[in-house]
């Protein structure tokens, strides 16, 4: 256990990218009840777009910015398009989960046929290597952690303190009341959509950048990403990004001291054990939904 510290550091690295997916799916789940199953393949077929332009000569950190761009647009078009549409209240919930999902599975899809099935190597932010705890960590993945934090404090502090961000609870809170006191509901849901795809772009961009570009990119870090918005909440986003962090935690920890092949298994049960004590999550508030 003495390498405790270097695990626990490596694993809330790894779970920056997690909290930047789990902070996008909390973000657009408040702003329009739609728990986005496609978050993850739009980031990564903003991510795909990128690499073509970095081909061109795009230099890295410019084709991070666009990349948020492009998934943020892409977000929003989905919100426009498919979502909208399908109205509000309980029958549209399920609609919608049918919509996002059948929309990954396209994105999916396109990406093989547009790109191909090979993986591509995408050029890090920063290059080369810096011990934490002595664990020897990518330049790249340091980076990934101190802009998911920079990330979260300028989403925490959009939400606490600008006319924006308090009109965004506002929605979130009661969408009626808020269209009643000049507060539109369907700018607010396409900002929304275009700032938890945006996040998620970050994310997918530096885990590409860390490994390679495929179509299966944000797969995994996605099913995580899940796991910590049920573990914290799926009304906080606070509670979210904590979740994540902990199943980086938690994973790096059962991979090293319990079994690397049945981590996912003893990481996903210990969340189960947690969500028979509360349901909620541990920052969650549970929604009562007047009949």
């Amino acid at each position: 256990m003495g390498d405790l510290p270097a695990v626990i550091a490596s694993g809330l690295v790894s779970g920056s990218a997690y909290a930047l997916l789990a902070l996008g799916i909390v973000i657009i789940f408040r702003s329009t009840d739609t728990v986005n199953f496609a978050i993850g393949d739009t980031a990564t077929l903003a991510v795909f777009m990128t690499t073509s332009a970095m081909a061109a000569g795009l230099p890295p950190v410019a084709a991070l910015l666009l990349a948020v761009v492009l998934a943020g647009l892409g977000g929003m078009a989905t919100e426009r398009l498919l979502i909208r549409p399908l109205g509000s209240g309980p029958k549209s919930l399920f609609s919608a989960l049918v919509v996002t999902i059948g929309l990954g599975l396209v994105i999916h899809a396109v990406i093989g046929v547009v790109w191909g099935q090979r993986p591509i190597v995408v050029a890090p932010v920063a290059a080369g290597m810096v011990n934490v705890f002595g664990v020897a960590l990518t330049l790249n993945k340091v980076l990934a952690a101190g802009i998911a934090l920079l990330a979260m404090a300028v989403i925490a502090w959009l939400f606490r303190y600008t006319a924006i961000g308090i009109a965004m609870r506002a929605s979130a809170e009661d969408h009626f009341a808020a269209r009643i006191i000049g507060i539109r509901p369907s700018v607010i849901a396409a900002l929304a959509w275009f700032i938890g795809c945006g996040l998620a772009a970050i994310a997918a961009f530096f885990l590409a950048a860390d490994g390679s570009a495929n179509a299966n990119l944000t797969l995994s870090p996605l099913f995580r990403a899940f796991a910590g918005v049920f573990l914290g909440g799926l009304t906080s986003m606070l509670g979210a990004a904590l979740g994540a962090f902990s199943i980086g935690v938690l994973d790096n920890i059962a991979g090293r001291y319990l079994s690397a092949n049945y981590r996912d298994t003893i990481v996903f049960g210990i969340i189960v054990a947690v969500l028979f004590i509360r349901p909620s999550g541990f920052l969650g508030v549970a929604r009562k939904e007047r009949v």
